[in-house]
């Protein structure tokens, strides 16, 4: 196999002004600059239409950009595909399955059109993958009668045969129960700690902040911002919060001190934090007689930050 050079072993993933205009002039992705670095988990975060399996397409040498580079594992793709795609495992737009074979022949087959696989090793692999995806028990069931989350578990132990660099996943939650959702999640953390990087594309916010040691957030095919997690939410602002058993009271009083986008339930009101003193504001709520039983402010979320940064909500149920 053709030797990759040095330069992908601190960042696996290198874009520079990557970008993607469709026939029409429909621009997916503009000017992309992306690093992930090695050993990360990665996540990959926008709401729909931004761009991101675009990108993951092209990282992937499945199609060209119209300008711009990208290298994978320090080589450049789509040029490089040979050398690169044989260290990189990837699960993308959904598994493609044969319906009529069984989970265990599906990834059999699979292993055999791998020309670095050893036949020798080969049943012994594919229960391997099987074992890992929680998927053994149902190995000998027909492809087409897997539900979604099965079908998906299957597809991530097709690219779970050979030991990866890389691990590209595209949603590989959709269509798991919370369980499922919970053990796919384990098995990220699992390959992670074991030295494959993870490039995960989501659209469940808690899911990034759970699993994921770095992110980018795209919008409208452009990169808004990248970096350690803890540090995106860091950037944002969180969350006043006034538990109170008067709430429309609190909210006068909130916002005639000035506070904006004040929401109200039951017992609780949020709002804007202010940029003065806190003092100020307890003062004025109970001066107006309204009963503080909780005053704070909460740290801000990873979805918080999201949608601070692209003034636009997200797609939570897939």
């Amino acid at each position: 196999m053709e030797e990759l050079s040095a330069a992908g072993r601190d960042t696996v993933i290198t874009t520079r002004a990557l970008t993607k205009r469709y026939r029409g002039g429909q621009l997916a992705v503009d000017g992309l600059d992306l690093a992930v670095p090695e050993g990360s988990v990665f996540g990959f975060l926008g709401p729909n239409g931004s761009g991101k399996t675009t990108t993951i397409r092209m990282l992937m040498g499945l199609i060209d950009p119209t300008s711009g580079s990208a290298e994978v594992l320090g080589r450049p793709m789509p040029r490089s595909s040979r050398a690169v795609l044989p260290q990189v495992g990837a699960l993308i737009e959904g598994p493609a399955l044969y319906g009529f074979l069984s989970g265990r022949d599906n990834l059999l087959r699979y292993d055999s059109a791998d020309p670095t696989a050893d036949p020798r090793t080969r049943r012994a692999r594919v229960g391997t993958a099987l074992d890992r995806v929680g998927l053994t028990a149902a190995g000998g069931k027909k492809a087409r009668a897997y539900s979604l989350g099965m079908k998906q578990r299957l597809a991530l132990a097709a690219a779970l045969l050979q030991p990866r660099r890389l691990l590209v996943l595209d949603e590989p939650t959709n269509g798991l129960d919370p369980q499922g959702m919970r053990e796919i999640r384990a098995l990220v953390r699992e390959l992670a700690s074991d030295g494959t990087t993870v490039f995960l594309s989501s659209h469940l916010l808690d899911e990034i902040e759970q699993v994921c040691t770095h992110a980018a957030v795209m919008a409208r095919g452009r990169l808004i911002t990248q970096g350690p997690v803890a540090d995106l939410a860091a950037h944002a602002r969180g969350r006043l919060v006034v538990m109170t058993p008067d709430p429309a009271d609190a909210v006068r009083v909130l916002k005639e001190q000035g506070l904006t986008d004040v929401v109200a339930t039951e017992d609780r009101v949020t709002a804007e934090p202010p940029d003065g003193e806190l003092s100020e504001l307890t003062a004025a709520l109970v001066t107006a007689g309204v009963r503080v039983r909780g005053f704070t402010v909460e740290r801000a979320s990873l979805e918080d930050a999201f949608v601070q940064l692209t003034g636009e909500g997200f797609d939570v149920a897939g």
